[in-house]
């Protein structure tokens, strides 16, 4: 089957913003494309309304509605969703659940250094310079000095390989200055090795309000019943099809909705034939997925069953963990997200976070992003220490509030 290479992606924009616009992707299959394509759908700030999936094993179909933004950038979208398809000129050789012979090189991290005057939303208009150049925060140390200074340590990867160049350097730099102005003092940037990013990480403790024993009573009270007060029903059916099991979603949507199923069936190597979603106005949807396991085979083990539903219901619930808790005389934001297998984190969460508390006219004394191991998985936890040092102090349930609604698209 030939293909042209830029027929691979195309991008067919609505003329009116309140439109969906349409993405089609053809190309030869693999093992969680249809997770690597969500997710940069997500980066991009699009919201998926409806998608078309169908494969015969190695060429694969998806058609997806999106709702855009004026200052979606459609060219670069496409440039980088053909970078998650797999070659058009190896679709005589890929199946279903042929792994990758050479992993991809980890790409190089460098470290952002800098130095300016604190002011409100200072974080967050920084997250967005680095968002718009495609600089991808890996690790990030923030604090600010008793002359109400901040230092700035972001370890970032660039999306475009061009951060060793005298030249992204110094537009990276020309961007913050543009954004940040005579604030900035002074401006590094440096490659490090992965390790360094790696042991930049603060305390290890994890307090209880974002642990995994918490959290399963909490889906404990939540999952009684066949449609629970969240609203989420999942169901599974062997009867409907010869080779493969049917999972079938009743949901409300969210920001990454979609991505946090497509994550979790790739985790558990579970490949789909065919698969529809919607939505509706109210928010809620509904999802059909033909999947089988890695060996061809329908899912017909009650255990694997079970494991597989809990997961994609606790990814349903509650996607990302949020908590404010004391931290002696101060607050502390902590937020976690799973951690892909493949090592990367779920986008935008600290761009959200940080837009937040800007919004409610919260300050950020410090920030930091690590990794940890919750259970038998790894987590991305932000911690922000809050500044209210003014002595105005906004009640926890509002943070925590206007921090969740704004991660799960609900602003």
């Amino acid at each position: 089957m030939g293909i042209l290479y830029d027929d691979v992606v195309i991008i067919r924009q609505s003329e009116r913003e309140e439109e969906a616009s349409v993405i089609t992707v053809n190309c030869p299959d693999k093992t969680g494309l249809g997770s690597d394509l969500c997710r940069l759908i997500l980066l991009f700030g699009l919201n998926i309304v409806r998608v078309d999936v169908s494969t015969d094993g190695k060429w694969c179909y998806i058609v997806f509605w999106v709702i855009g933004k004026p200052s979606t950038r459609w060219g670069l979208l496409k440039k980088r969703l053909m970078g998650v398809c797999p070659s058009c000129s190896s679709a005589s050789g890929i199946y279903f659940y042929q792994s990758e012979v050479q992993p991809p090189k980890p790409p190089d991290v460098f470290l952002l250094k800098f130095c300016c005057r604190n002011r409100r939303g200072l974080l967050h208009d920084v997250t967005v310079v680095l968002y718009e150049l495609e600089l991808t925060i890996k690790r990030v140390k923030v604090s600010t000095t008793p002359d109400g200074r901040v230092i700035d340590l972001f370890f970032i990867t660039d999306t475009r390989e061009l951060m060793h160049t005298k030249k992204r350097q110094e537009d990276t730099y020309d961007h913050l200055k543009e954004v940040l102005g005579d604030a900035i003092s002074s401006c590094e940037i440096e490659m490090v090795g992965p390790e360094i990013a790696a042991c930049s990480q603060g305390s290890s403790f994890l307090p209880p309000a974002i642990t995994e024993d918490k959290f399963n009573s909490y889906l404990d009270e939540q999952l009684s019943g066949s449609l629970p007060s969240n609203g989420v029903s999942i169901n599974m059916d062997n009867s409907l099809s010869p080779g493969h099991t049917l999972v079938q979603i009743v949901c409300q949507d969210h920001k990454g909705l979609l991505y946090d199923i497509m994550r979790t069936l790739k985790e558990f190597n579970m490949q789909i034939s065919y698969g529809r979603f919607t939505t509706n106005q109210k928010r809620n949807c509904e999802l059909d997925l033909f999947i089988m396991q890695a060996d061809g085979k329908k899912i017909v083990d009650p255990s694997k069953q079970n494991s597989l539903c809990s997961r994609i219901r606790m990814e349903l619930v509650r996607p990302l963990r949020v908590a404010l808790v004391s931290r002696g005389p101060d607050r502390e934001l902590l937020v976690a997200n799973p951690v892909e297998l493949s090592g990367k984190g779920r986008p935008l969460v600290f761009y959200d976070i940080t837009l937040a508390l800007k919004m409610i006219d919260t300050d950020i004394f410090s920030a930091e992003i690590g990794r940890h191991m919750i259970g038998d998985r790894e987590w991305e936890v932000y911690r922000v220490l809050l500044d209210e040092g003014d002595g105005s102090t906004v009640p926890k349930n509002r943070i925590e509030e206007a921090v969740w609604k704004m991660l799960m698209g609900w602003e």
